[in-house]
């Protein structure tokens, strides 16, 4: 149950289908073996997935956060140092408004209209409000939920339900629902803020604060208000910017033009309105990908389909890197559950631990991947023996293979970021614009024997100098940090590339003088020369004369391009290509995307006809094409219904409830059922 409220605690109501199916993948996993392993290794991993997406979400909402506090504390300084600059803005009825465009991936908004809220409770103001659209359908409710909120106490509104709210809560202080009940409250709060409480320590406010904290209030989805609610709000807020430091925030997904769509000239000059732009959800996707799959330190590795599964969602749905992580977790919950090889699916230590610890069952679970037995294949005839027959000799090759794949994962994705440098900025992006796009073109098959592979290539033959030695040297730092020893040596090579690229031409060509004045004179040397030694010189020279003689850069252009080459084949071939890539990688996107994928109608249709695919009662279980008598009465009209579209057969209905006490009792259930079938279609 704990892990329950953890789970719905990070999706909220946004991923309920989502939690719901994680949960029931985690009760499932409970038949296989090496339950307790697996379900630690799984939990640990799907937990830790939140935590580092909150991370890089403040990183990446970190500069625009600190350009509204900036805003924000600019505010409060100029309404504390007097009364002239503030009156010319009270005069002019201004109140300081930060728009905030965050992108159309609403689900997302919520956390960083959080981490805005806790850091000005931090460091300017403990006054801080958020209103929604759904809660403030009319003026009086909105300013009600402002109160509230600000106050801590009950506000009452002059409805009609009033005296039913009275009786309900008698015990509860209760105060008129105004602006001068705020401006009342606010200097009692002020000066009691001020004036201090001896024997007391003063509450931890930041020094800007301690005299006049502004009031923020937070309009985190501007695009859903009534535009008459919101017109009035700001007018009579206009009026009590003398006593009460207002500030606004509005929360836009579309476009700033919004405001001047919903708000007149009257209206928005009465705000003094700032424009502040987020990053957008597709560069946070970018981020997401970047830090937490294309690294060898996440041993859950989805394959290509599955990853283009989960982009296509995000692309064509909602835009959601929340939703996304979810996604992400699911699959890793599905792979755990339909993989039991999954227990080596952890940090490199803890696998090693675990490949010795495998039980015969899973053993010859192993010897049944298909990845092992194309190793078995090409293994000499006495060691295919002892790798179908010896489970010792098999813990110990697991061992191994297991070393070589996480080997493997090092060495792929830095030559994967050096090849993404190389072509992410050629005309027509052949490779892809992102580098999600290019790894799953590598996870599908050999990158190199693809025709847009073969196009990037010519079109970095055509590269400037300047552009190609740019772009080596930002593979030489991405190699930099690179562990294993390939990379290391990778990238003393390159470091020599660089070296020749750096020396002056004037220099390259003498080298080149020189070496063709050995060879001038070596040819000189020669005494004798025979009728086909001089019909191959003769030759050559034709074919010299004929051809360009290549400069230096074009020689070091060549060289460095087949250096690259040369990395990516060795390094980034296809997962499959590695023994034991099962248990690293999920590659069952039909099943997430059945799981994911909004399907209302069909799932409505098939409960319908087949309740026990749901029900799982053996009363419910019936022949194809038929119903069982006790299947729920919707069931039985659909049945109907799909035999005849516009008339239900009555007689039909009354064989099949037929009971002593007449058939008039059947009628009101017959209607009854009826209009719930509509309410479904």
């Amino acid at each position: 149950m704990t892990d329950l409220v953890f789970i719905f605690s990070q999706v909220g109501e946004v991923g309920l289908p989502v939690c719901i199916e994680m949960c029931i993948q985690a009760l499932q996993m409970a038949s296989s073996d090496n339950t307790d392993s697996r379900t630690t290794i799984c939990k640990t991993i799907s937990c830790l997935l939140p935590t580092d997406f909150e991370l890089l979400q403040d990183e990446l909402n970190r500069k625009i956060l600190d350009s509204l506090l900036a805003f924000i504390r600019k505010n409060v300084s100029t309404f504390q140092r007097g009364t002239d600059d503030w009156a010319s803005r009270m005069r002019a009825h201004e109140i300081p408004t930060a728009a905030l465009v965050l992108g159309v991936n609403v689900p997302d908004h919520d956390m960083t209209f959080q981490s805005l809220s806790d850091q000005l409770q931090q460091s300017v103001t403990p006054f801080v409000v958020s209103v929604q659209a759904t809660e403030c359908a009319a003026l009086n409710h909105m300013i009600q939920r402002v109160l509230e909120r600000l106050m801590g106490t009950t506000v009452s509104v002059d409805d009609e339900e009033e005296p039913e709210r009275c009786s309900t809560n008698v015990n509860q202080k209760r105060v008129h629902c105004s602006l001068i009940t705020l401006c009342n409250w606010y200097k009692t709060v002020t000066k009691i803020a001020a004036s201090g409480t001896p024997g007391k320590k003063r509450t931890s406010v930041g020094k800007d604060m301690q005299q006049h904290p502004p009031i923020v209030v937070i309009f985190k989805d501007l695009e859903a208000f009534n535009p008459r609610v919101l017109q009035d709000f700001i007018l009579i807020c206009s009026r009590y910017v003398e006593q009460l430091p207002l500030m606004f925030v509005f929360g836009i997904a579309t476009s700033p033009s919004t405001i001047q769509h919903m708000l007149p000239h009257s209206v928005s000059s009465l705000l003094g309105i700032e424009l502040f732009q987020s990053l957008s959800c597709t560069q946070h996707l970018a981020s997401i990908i970047d830090k937490v799959i294309l690294t060898y330190q996440f041993p859950f590795k989805p394959s290509g389909k599955v990853l283009q599964v989960l982009v296509s969602i995000f692309l064509y749905h909602d835009f959601s890197v929340r939703n996304f992580i979810k996604g992400l977790q699911l699959a890793l919950l599905e792979h755990f559950h339909s993989q039991p090889l999954s227990v080596l699916c952890c940090k490199k230590e803890e696998a090693l631990v675990h490949a010795t610890e495998l039980s015969p069952r899973d053993v010859e679970r192993l010897q049944q991947l298909p990845s092992f037995m194309r190793y078995v294949e090409e293994q000499g005839p006495q060691e295919q023996v002892e790798l179908l027959t010896s489970d010792d000799h098999v813990k110990e090759v697991c061992q191994k293979l297991l070393k070589d794949l996480h080997k493997y994962h090092k060495n792929y994705y830095p030559i994967l970021r050096c090849l993404h440098v190389l072509t992410a900025s050629l005309p027509k992006y052949p490779l892809g614009k992102q580098i999600r796009e290019l790894h799953i073109c590598c996870l599908e098959k050999n990158v190199w024997e693809n025709e847009e592979y073969a196009s990037a290539m010519q079109l970095l033959r055509m590269m400037a100098k300047d552009e190609l030695t740019s772009a080596l040297q930002k593979c030489a730092e991405i190699l930099k940090h690179g562990k294993a020893k390939k990379m290391r040596a990778a990238l003393l090579q390159l470091d020599n590339l660089l070296a020749k690229f750096e020396q002056p031409d004037d220099v390259a060509a003498a080298e080149n003088v020189a070496g063709e004045d050995l060879t001038s004179q070596g040819k000189g040397r020669q005494k004798k020369t025979d009728l086909f030694q001089l019909q191959k010189t003769l030759l050559e020279m034709k074919k010299s004369r004929r051809t360009k003689k290549m400069s230096h850069f074009e020689i070091l252009r060549d060289q460095a391009l087949e250096f690259i080459d040369s990395l990516v084949r060795s390094h980034l071939a296809p997962p499959e290509s590695q023994p034991l890539y099962e248990v690293c990688y999920y590659s069952s996107s039909a099943v997430l995307r059945r799981h994911l994928n909004a399907t209302p109608r069909t799932s409505i249709q098939t409960a319908l006809s087949n309740p026990y695919h749901y029900l799982k009662n053996e009363n419910l279980r019936a022949e194809d094409g038929t119903v069982s008598n006790a299947a729920p009465d919707i069931c039985i009209v659909y049945k109907l219904h799909l035999e005849c579209g516009r008339l239900i057969n009555l007689y039909d209905w009354l064989e099949v409830n037929v009971v002593p006490s007449g058939v008039w009792k059947l009628l009101p259930r017959m209607n009854q059922t009826c209009g719930g079938l509509q309410s479904f279609f």
